[in-house]
């Protein structure tokens, strides 16, 4: 094949090029002429990614009505999250996926919800972290680097969080300016690995996800930390790493399963022993059961989260409102709880780290705006609901599976999937 030079740019003539290259291809037939056209025109989606050559269409269920309870969450002068008042709403929730009986799966949960007085949810932290590790030759620089950030915390803090800092006004030809605005420095930590220290920030980014900005903002605070740290006691690293793994970003770890990176929200609902036998045909001693086996089997396969399938609706929920993919990972670390009340069975559901943002990146996409519209997520706020609602749509899938799987011999989860699961002909 002759070798093409592929360019990342999306003006009209690289897209025309890198689709002409496709057509070329042995493997290329005529109905694969739908992934090349547009259903929005191009411009309107070159922003959000470099390479833009087609296009992908997915199906999109809506379920509901979701009765939830949510909690709406400001700070004090300390940086505290603080919850300010409580609402209740029924939604209609978008999922885009592919996995047949999922959506019933849902619904039934919803179903079940609604019939119990609805679901919960708490809003327990929220922040988005960045690690960056500056690299010495002595482990004894890394402890006096930690030590000396640690002094010096409350004075980075006014100095990245001053809106009058030079570097949050754009200069000419920049599209951004260098240090965001909204990405707010709520603390600084430290950890000492060796000759490395690394330097953990945590930002509030309001509506944003906000890796992008917390980047920029952790840059800004790096080549400060390190002018004053020359200036104050002779000491320089050799290296430093704008992320080195502590920080959580598109990667489970045990270290943020309990909150710290993201948005951590905690789902609960109880649900009748009346409605447990007449909507899902189930006794809240076969769900122990269940619960019971699971433990042990996460234990036995050194399984970091227990949950029946949250990954699902996290993921149906990210595609639809235009999250990154990256963060279905981290964001579906989850904990799940079954436990035997008088009045029947209380379910949890804690999310340590949903990574969302209703302002940004694919959130902007036109159809993304639709669905989040709809979810009424476009206000200030909208992201700490929107893991709200993630997280109460997750709960009444679990529930729902969860009961599916405990039926005598898991007989309802195999016949969903015999009769649900992908095309029946």
């Amino acid at each position: 094949m002759r070798r093409v030079r592929w360019s990342h740019r999306n003006h009209p003539k690289a897209i025309a090029e890198r689709q002409a290259v496709l057509r070329q291809l042995p493997t290329w037939q005529l109905q694969d002429e739908r992934i090349l056209e547009w259903s929005l025109p191009p411009e309107h989606l070159e922003r959000f990614m470099e390479s833009l050559t087609g296009q992908m269409m997915l199906p999109v269920a809506v379920v509901g009505p979701l009765d939830v309870e949510f909690g709406r969450y400001g700070r004090d002068e300390s940086f505290n999250l603080t919850e300010i008042s409580r609402n209740r709403e029924q939604l209609y929730v978008p999922i885009a996926h592919t996995e047949g009986g999922l959506s019933v799966s849902m619904q039934r949960g919803m179903n079940v919800l609604a019939a119990s007085g609805g679901v919960k949810t708490y809003l327990l932290d929220d922040r988005m972290t960045r690690d960056s590790a500056f690299v010495f030759t002595k482990a004894g620089d890394a402890v006096t680097c930690s030590r000396w950030v640690q002094a010096h915390c409350d004075e980075l803090r006014r100095w990245i969080n001053d809106p009058e800092h030079p570097a949050k006004i754009k200069k000419p030809g920049q599209n951004i300016a260098e240090v965001s605005r909204y990405a707010i420095l709520l603390t600084i930590e430290t950890r000492v690995v060796g000759s490395v220290c690394h330097v953990l920030y945590q930002f509030d980014t309001s509506d944003a996800c906000g890796p992008n900005m917390i980047t920029r903002n952790a840059y800004a605070l790096n080549r400060e930390i390190v002018a004053k740290m020359e200036s104050d006691l002779d000491v320089v690293p050799i290296h430093i790493f704008l992320e080195a793994n502590l920080g959580g970003d598109k990667k489970p770890s045990h270290e943020y399963f309990n909150g710290g990176h993201g948005r951590t929200v905690l789902a609960e609902a109880t649900i009748s022993r009346e409605v447990l036998q007449h909507q899902l045909n189930m006794t809240p001693d076969a769900l122990r059961d269940l619960e019971w086996v699971g433990i042990h089997g996460s234990i036995a396969s050194g399984m970091q989260s227990f949950g029946f399938t949250p990954a699902s609706a996290i993921a149906a929920m990210f595609v639809v409102t235009g999250q990154d993919l990256g963060m279905v990972g981290t964001s579906s670390m989850a904990h799940g709880t079954v436990q035997v009340v008088p009045e029947g069975v209380s379910f949890s559901l804690q999310l340590g780290g949903l990574e969302v943002g209703t302002v940004g990146g694919g959130s902007q996409l036109p159809h993304a705006q639709s669905y989040l519209r709809l979810l009424g997520c476009l206000e200030p706020g909208g992201a700490q609901k929107l893991a709200q609602i993630i997280a109460g749509a997750a709960l009444a899938l679990e529930i729902s599976a969860s009961a599916s799987m405990a039926s005598r011999g898991s007989e309802n989860f195999f016949r969903a999937h015999f009769e649900r699961g992908g095309l029946r002909s």
